[in-house]
């Protein structure tokens, strides 16, 4: 069995990790080229690894999916992913825990992992399809680093 498919129908959730990178105002978002919601604009992130703290897996992925180096400056509340087939079983769980972190250097390169990359403002992520909580996420991540990101 592939990873991607020990992924559906799990008996467990997974744990993630994500990071919510502001740079001048606006946040890096990228479209997710894997399913589930592959095309849907979110965070960089992934799996925790064994061994892995949720915030240097927030920024390995960061790494490995975008080529961005960033400061992590704090822990956001988590985000349940639970997507259900029609018979009501659960088809995909992933608890992810995001960061709120300030951008340090690179500039982003869409991965194996992502469709495309962009800078958003908060306005203009309303507009746009996003995985379950992101503007919450978001929200609660540019109040995190106030005006240091504005820079």
């Amino acid at each position: 069995m592939s990873e991607a498919e020990s992924r559906t129908f799990p008996s467990r959730p997974f744990v993630g990790a994500s990071i919510a990178v502001i740079r001048a105002g606006r946040v890096l978002l990228a479209a997710r080229a894997n399913e589930p919601m592959r095309g849907v604009w979110t965070l960089p992130g992934g799996l925790v690894e064994a061994g892995e703290t949720l915030a240097d897996a927030a920024l390995r992925e960061l790494s490995e999916e975008v080529g961005l180096t960033a400061a992590v400056v704090g822990v956001l509340s988590p985000t349940e992913i639970i997507l259900r087939d029609g018979s009501g079983r659960t088809r995909h769980h992933y608890v992810v825990h995001p960061h709120a972190a300030l951008w340090q250097g690179g500039e982003p390169v869409a991965g194996p992992e992502a469709l495309g990359v962009r800078w958003a403002s908060l306005d203009e992520i309303a507009g746009l399809e996003t995985t379950p909580g992101l503007l919450d996420t978001l929200r609660e991540a540019f109040a995190r680093v106030g005006g240091r990101g504005m820079a």
